[in-house]
This record gives C-alpha cells, structure tokens and sequence, in this order.
C-alpha cells in the first residue's frame, strides 16, 4: 500500500487564480500536505493566497504557458523526493474530493499515469468545452489507437520518475495531449477515473478558438510520425 501523503505531492499551474486558489490548495492539503503552486507570470495576488494557504510557490517571472508551468512543478516535486505528482487545475473547476479515486485506482495496477474523466457527466460542461473536448478526445484515440475518453482534463496522477523521462516540449495547453501521446508511444498504461464536473463560472484562461486551433496545429503535426 502506498503511503501517498508521502509519495505524492500536489502540482498546481496557475495564472491570475487569486479568487480561487487560496481555496483550491486548502482542500487539496486535506488529502496531500505538500502542495506546489507554479504562479506563472500571475499580476492579482495568486502566489501570496497560494502561500497562505500553505503552498510551496514557485514563480515564473513572466506568462510562460501551462506546459512550462507543469515541467517546472513536476521538477520541483522530483528534487523534493516525491514518487507521483497529483496536477489539478487552479480555477476550482476540480474538486478535492476526486484524489481518494485516483490513488484508489493507482493501487489496483500498473498505469503510470491516470486521469480524470468528465464525460459521464458532460452535460455539465460548457457548450463549446465538452464540442472542442469530444473533438480532440477523437482525434487522439485515433491517432493513438487507443480509447482515451477525456484528453484534456488536467486532473491527473502521474508516475514522476516515468514521466520525466519523456521529451515533452508543449508549451501551452496542449501538453495534456502530448503527455497521453507520449505515454503510450513509451509502452505505459494509461486509465481514466471518472470524476465530478464543476463549472460554476466562466473564469477558465482556455480561449476556445485561439486554444484549439493551436492544438490543430500541434495534432498535425503528431500525424506523420504515426506512419
């Protein structure tokens, strides 16, 4: 049985979250008391309510992208001795109840890296979120050959030793795509644990059109090394 408060610790990128965060990390810390804030590059107080509420807050000097902020989280945690990294959003679109089910899934198997599924509970979605998701969703099963039912939720238990030997370069949001991708390609498992939607805002930094045609452009390019 793994002793996940200390072999996990929690990873949060964030950018202009200060509503939100101070809440977030309070409720992650019931379940994992280390806690990583990335404040990338955030103008409105997130790395000082992220510090209040006991995270350890790593600043990016300027916006860098949720790509870079997760590497730089996902680092820190390694140099800290951590075995997995828990990665959740910081806008409170995730709740804290969730954890328990992804460290209950870890223990069942081998998959070095488990993510949250929103799709049972779609509806819930925002209109053009749960379009462009189930669009994406698609493309990458069949790019990978796999069923990947949710592929860009960023609720996620990753094995940290196994997850930093891939070469990940995604700068922006794409990077939830590429870590799927990039698993597989490596012979590792991967499963999905269904998990609550919460969407009591509209405060989310995905622009739908700018984001998703950035990721078109990223899945094209992914297309050629399948042949």
């Amino acid at each position: 049985m793994t002793d996940w408060k200390r072999q996990c610790a929690a990873v949060i990128p964030c950018f202009n979250e200060a509503r939100s965060i101070q809440r977030v990390v309070a409720e992650v810390r019931e379940y994992l008391p280390r806690v990583f804030v990335v404040d990338d590059g955030s103008s409105d107080g997130t790395a000082e309510q992220a510090a209040t509420a006991g995270a350890e807050v790593i600043r990016q000097p300027r916006n860098s992208g949720k790509g870079s902020a997760l590497r730089a989280g996902w680092q820190r945690a390694r140099q800290r001795g951590f075995t997995w990294a828990l990665t959740l959003d910081g806008d409170g679109q995730h709740t804290a109840r969730d954890i328990p089910e992804f460290f209950a899934h870890a223990e069942k198997g081998p998959a070095r890296l488990i993510v949250g599924n929103r799709m049972g509970q779609g509806r819930g979605m925002p209109r053009m979120r749960r379009w462009t998701n189930r669009l994406m969703s698609s493309s990458l099963s069949h790019l990978t050959g796999t069923a990947l039912p949710d592929s860009q939720c960023g609720f996620r238990l990753a094995h940290l030793e196994t997850l930093l030997k891939l070469s990940l370069a995604a700068r922006r949001f794409e990077i939830e795509s590429e870590m799927l991708v990039a698993f597989l390609a490596a012979g590792e498992r991967v499963e999905f644990v269904p998990i609550e939607v919460i969407y009591e805002s509209n405060t989310s930094n995905i622009r739908p059109w700018r984001d998703t045609w950035r990721w078109l452009r990223w899945w094209a390019a992914q297309i050629p090394a399948t042949d």
